[in-house]
């Protein structure tokens, strides 16, 4: 296969690319705040099934906050790693949400989360084999098809590992990648969670990735759990700030990559408006400080 989808702003050669700053995950309860404030992130990500139906008050706040902002599109829920294609109708219903706000960029995740008809609501891991690397690379490139772009894969955060798996996390990503033509989400706590789950290198995982196809950069906050042996669990929460150890891989890839475009991701127990702007801040300190990229906030 390989890449033959474009690689810069969806459906719109006019839409500028996503700005290489900070940015933050658009949640309901900031909306009239940032619509109020004076200083907003270099660009905003939503969750596409939070926007999938055709009204009502979320879309006119986000109409409103896409008129001056970039926009990026996260989607948690077409089972690209399930054993069926991804529906007719879901994709459907996501090229018409990417049709109305021309996001700049489109990412998914590298889990399953339907089967059977049933959805469940965890992205749930899935075993890499050959049998499933080339699943997923009909899935992701059904995607593309239906979009019309180039997507993201986002690494995932895992828990346990399969033991018929025949190939690393990042050896299956890198040929998914390269037999797809997606773009990877880089997302770095993700990778210090399942580095501290599974007695793994984080620099090592990282320095494996194919980090010349990284379109886009996460950084969250995890909690630090036991499990039933005593054993200590890192869980992927997005309920606080980011912590020490991710930015400090980040501060590592960014040597890696280049300028990179970042999100702030904190989806519960969610703070002020206010507190969101001040890792905005740090985040946009560390990028500038290690590619030179410009102020994320405006």
């Amino acid at each position: 296969m390989g890449s033959n989808y474009p690689t810069g702003p969806l459906h719109s050669p006019a839409t500028p690319a996503l700005p290489c700053g900070v940015g933050v995950g658009l949640k309901a309860a900031h909306y009239d705040a940032v619509l109020a404030g004076s200083t907003r992130p270099a660009f905003f990500e939503i969750h596409a099934e939070n926007y999938l139906h055709a009204g009502g008050p979320a879309h006119r706040y986000l109409t409103a906050i896409r008129a001056e902002s970039p926009l990026s599109i996260h989607g948690v829920g077409l089972s690209l790693g399930g054993p069926a294609p991804p529906q007719p109708e879901l994709l459907a219903a996501r090229r018409a949400l990417c049709r109305r706000y021309q996001p700049q960029q489109f990412s998914e995740h590298l889990a399953w989360t339907s089967l059977g008809g049933q959805h469940f609501n965890d992205l749930l891991p899935i075993a890499y084999t050959r049998q499933s690397l080339a699943r997923v690379v009909e899935h992701v490139s059904a995607t593309q098809d239906a979009l019309g772009c180039r997507i993201l894969i986002e690494n995932p955060a895992t828990y346990l590992q399969f033991s018929d798996s025949s190939l690393s996390e990042p050896q299956f990503l890198s040929e998914l990648v390269g037999r797809s033509g997606c773009g990877l989400l880089l997302d770095i706590n993700n990778i210090v969670v399942s580095a501290a789950n599974h007695g793994l290198d984080a620099w090592k995982y990282l320095a494996e990735l194919p980090l010349q196809a990284v379109g886009e950069i996460h950084l969250a906050g995890h909690s630090e759990r036991v499990d039933a042996h005593g054993q200590r669990l890192l869980i992927d929460s997005h309920d606080g700030p980011v912590q020490a150890a991710t930015w400090n891989l980040y501060r590592d890839a960014l040597e890696l990559t280049g300028p990179c475009p970042t999100l702030i991701e904190w989806d519960s127990n969610l703070p002020e408006w206010t507190v969101l702007l001040q890792q905005v801040e740090l985040a946009s300190r560390h990028l500038h400080d290690r590619t030179g990229a410009v102020h994320a906030t405006g």
